[in-house]
């Protein structure tokens, strides 16, 4: 579809056009285009705009002087009704819907086309069909991810049973832990995706507060238990981000286990105030990220093409991160690591020392 903005004439019309517009607006006509909350448009056979209404001024952003006596530029069929990509002066894109009859004014044939903006609609109707979408994925992701745990649960549950009389306690303590260990994961798991769903759902925004980002370091980095031996932590105690704690607990988790799952110890973390923000580096000594991957790190459900099968994960975790960063006014984003590896940087809103 051409751009349906009318180029006005040069001269505006002839003075015949312009005394026929001035006469169709007499009377019960106008009262009647006048009334309606549409946009509408009387045109020519010749493509002229004749008339137009205070909502098409609206519509097109244009005074009806401007309208009258100009090209109208869309192609007008009657009895059929269409979408328009309507381009306004100031550069601004509305979706038009446009309804077109004909009638027969002083022997003259014109038709008139009813425009409604129906942007807010179809952009309704796009982020329904992106969610519908994102829940699909995510029921398909969830499918895959579970069936393989819930598998072998299933199976060590079952060598428990039968096997119970054979087993020692050694080896009957092992399959205890292992049941554990799977069942953690997928803990963790549906812990992702509701989150997930939350950020869909714009249910993100809490109240932010001012959080000491070292106690709430260590607190992450005790539910790491063993792990947390290989990390080397440097954050001045009185750092104060203005973040909602739930949600750092949630970006910092996030980061490591990225680098317990994907990088090599040691991990470093670092904290510091940078022109008035927090930011937050968590630097691993593994293979890095390949180049060609970088870019796609943040996107939702992203792998990388070798990515190590054993470490598993969703490819929701530094999405979650961005996504909870970005909504906070700060952001995320990759780094290589000077000494090899990589780092995973993290800035938030500060604030002075409480």
């Amino acid at each position: 579809m051409a751009d349906p903005r009318p180029e006005k004439r040069a001269a505006a019309g002839t003075e015949s056009e312009r005394t026929t517009g001035a006469g169709f607006r007499d009377g019960a006509n106008e009262a009647m285009v006048e009334a309606s909350a549409d946009g509408i448009i009387a045109v020519d056979e010749r493509g002229i705009i004749r008339l137009a209404n205070p909502a098409a001024e609206m519509l097109f952003a244009r005074s009806t002087g401007d309208l009258v006596g100009s090209a109208f530029g869309a192609p007008t069929v009657v009895n059929q009704t269409s979408e328009i990509d309507l381009i306004r002066p100031d550069g601004s894109a509305r979706v038009v819907e446009m309804r077109v009859t004909a009638t027969t004014w002083h022997g003259e044939h014109i038709y008139v086309a009813a425009l409604r903006d129906v942007t807010r609609r179809k952009q309704a109707e796009q982020d329904l069909e992106a969610a519908l979408e994102r829940q699909t994925t995510v029921v398909a992701v969830a499918a895959h991810e579970l069936r393989t745990p819930v598998a072998a649960i299933k199976l060590l549950v079952h060598l428990l049973r039968d096997r119970r009389s054979r087993l020692s306690e050694e080896q009957t303590v092992e399959i205890i832990d292992e049941i554990v260990v799977r069942i953690d994961r997928l803990q963790a798991l549906m812990h992702k995706l509701l989150t997930a769903s939350r950020i869909d759902a714009e249910d993100i925004r809490a109240a932010p507060e001012p959080v000491r980002v070292l106690e709430t370091l260590l607190e992450r980095l005790a539910e790491f238990e063993e792990k947390a031996q290989d990390v080397s932590l440097s954050c001045d105690p009185e750092l104060v981000a203005v973040v909602d704690r739930y949600e750092l607990s949630e970006m910092l988790t996030n980061y490591l286990e990225n680098a317990f799952a994907y990088g090599r110890p040691p991990v470093e973390v670092r904290a510091i105030e940078q022109s008035g923000r927090v930011e937050i580096r968590v630097c691993d000594r593994g293979p890095g990220v390949p180049d060609s991957f970088a870019p796609h790190l943040f996107e939702r459900f992203s792998h990388a093409p070798r990515a190590d099968q054993q470490a598993g994960g969703t490819g929701l975790g530094l999405w979650i991160v961005r996504s909870l960063a970005q909504a906070a006014g700060g952001d995320a984003w990759y780094e290589p690591n000077d000494d090899g590896g990589a780092c995973f940087c993290l800035r938030l809103p500060g604030t002075p020392n409480p």
